[in-house]
C-alpha cells in the first residue's frame, strides 16, 4: 500500500483522539502521521519491508504506551502511543498487499513483510494488488475522510495534500520501473 494509505489509517486513530479528548488531537495526528510514514523509510535504508517493519513490536509497544496514557495522559504519551499503533498498523497492512518488488503488479516476490520473532516472511495477499493500484487510491479517499472532516487547518491541508499526491502516484506508478530504468 502507499504510504498516504498507511497515513489515512495511522489518522484513523487520531480521529478518535480528537473526538474523545480534543485538546490532544494534534499530538495524536503528528503521532499517526510520523507512525504511518516511519516503516517506510527502510525503502531508503536496509531491506524494505524488514528493517523498519515491526508489525508485532510496534503494536505490542504502541498497547503499553496506550496503557501508559490512559493513567498519565499527556502530548508525549499520546503522540508516542498513536505514532507506535501507526506504524504497526503499517506494518501489518503491507501484508495484505502485494510483495515487496518494483513491479508488484507482476507477484515475483513472496516476500510481504518479515514477522522478527518468528524469523519468516508473511506471503502476500494481494488484497490490494499494489501500491499505487486504483483500489488502493479509493481506500486512501476512504481512509482519509473521517480526518478532513474532523480536523481543520494545517492538518486537513495535510490530509488532503496527502490525497492529491495518492492519485498522482496512482497514475504514474506503472511508468516508475521505466522511469528508473529497471
Amino acid at each position: 500500500m502507499m504510504v498516504t494509505t498507511h497515513v489515512a489509517a495511522g489518522l484513523l486513530l487520531a480521529v478518535s483522539v480528537a473526538t474523545l479528548t480534543p485538546n490532544f488531537a494534534i499530538p495524536a495526528a503528528i503521532g499517526a502521521i510520523i507512525g504511518g510514514i516511519l516503516p517506510d523509510i527502510d525503502l531508503f535504508i536496509g531491506s524494505h519491508r524488514r528493517t523498519l517493519h515491526f508489525p508485532v513490536y510496534y503494536t505490542a509497544a504502541g498497547g503499553v504506551t496506550g496503557l501508559i496514557t490512559i493513567t498519565t495522559p499527556s502530548v508525549l504519551t499520546v503522540g508516542v502511543s498513536i505514532g507506535l499503533l501507526a506504524a504497526g498498523i503499517h506494518s501489518l497492512s503491507d501484508w495484505l498487499g502485494a510483495g515487496e518488488e518494483l513491479r508488484p503488479w507482476e507477484r515475483t516476490s513472496q516476500r510481504a513483510v518479515y514477522i522478527h520473532s518468528r524469523r519468516q516472511w508473511l506471503q502476500p495477499q494481494y488484497i490490494i494488488r499494489y501500491d499505487g493500484a486504483p483500489e488502493d487510491f479509493a481506500l486512501t479517499i476512504v481512509l482519509a475522510a473521517p480526518a478532513v472532516i474532523t480536523f481543520d487547518g494545517w492538518l486537513r491541508g495535510i490530509v488532503l495534500a496527502g490525497i492529491v499526491i495518492a492519485g498522482g502516484y496512482t497514475i504514474t506508478r506503472k511508468y516508475i520501473p521505466r522511469w528508473l530504468d529497471l
